[in-house]
């Protein structure tokens, strides 16, 4: 099996267990994928397919760097944006559209040590980024899984409009995540929108999905006993530097 075939179907059977809809995840087309494949090309789902059964015929394989220079320039209208995501693609051949989300997986498995992502809509989530007290609820971590699986902190994005123009604000906030805490978020939460989890393998991204959910549920709970007492920061990064916690995320994937 070659690794465009391994890859692809690691995404897949990824892509359905985040879309398995007793989870709450993802429903109908919500939600998308990708994976990367070498320094440029990456696999990304479809537009309009679903999470729950996609298959081969709902990825796409794309160019980065035919995706990179819209990045670097100004917002463009719809058309153009659509003409660019066809044009990234690797086989020009048919009518199917990558994901509007495409420029963002684009930019995050340009990152190291980021080689899947997994963005979903998850109730428990949205009923925090759409709420009035979304960036506070978001910005500090509760308990120690949650750091383990999730990270050192919640890389927090203001809603804006999907496509060029929130790949452009998310990367800026990303990079800015990077500077702070020395590597790539695994947990990125849009305003009004979802949540994103990145990983080097697909278990990864599944567990930092399905953690967050927890956490967002705990948050939740916590509003009706006054609100979330977050971790001291010393205590987080102490969690997340301790040798028997990095042995057991390694037992877990």
């Amino acid at each position: 099996m070659s690794n465009f075939d391994t890859i692809g179907q690691q995404l897949i059977t990824l892509s359905r267990s985040l879309g398995e809809p007793s989870r709450d995840l993802a429903i109908l087309g919500e939600g998308n994928t990708s994976a990367k494949l070498d320094d440029d090309l990456f696999l990304v789902k479809a537009s309009g397919y679903n999470l729950a059964s996609l298959d081969e015929e709902g990825l796409i394989t794309v160019r980065y760097s035919k995706l990179k220079g819209a990045l670097d320039g100004e917002p463009v209208g719809d058309a153009r944006t659509r003409e660019i995501l066809l044009n990234a693609r690797e086989v020009q051949e048919g009518s199917k559209m990558p994901s509007v989300e495409t420029y963002l997986h684009g930019f995050l498995l340009s990152l190291p040590d980021i080689m899947f992502v997994g963005h979903t809509h998850p109730t428990a989530v949205n009923a925090l980024s759409c709420s009035v007290n979304a960036q506070n609820a978001f910005s500090g971590m509760l308990f120690p899984d949650e750091i383990v699986s999730c990270g050192v902190a919640v890389c927090y994005v203001e809603y804006t409009d999907p496509g060029i123009v929130l790949a452009q604000y998310l990367r800026r906030k990303v990079l800015e995540f990077v500077d702070r805490y020395d590597a790539p978020p695994r947990v990125i939460v849009m305003q009004n929108h979802g949540l994103i989890a990145t990983g080097k393998t697909p278990t990864e991204v599944e567990n930092a999905t399905i953690m967050f959910v927890k956490a967002c549920r705990v948050r939740l709970g916590t509003y009706a006993a006054g609100g979330p007492h977050f971790l001291p920061l010393e205590h987080v990064n102490r969690i997340h530097t301790r040798p028997d916690e990095h042995y057991r995320k390694r037992l877990i994937g």
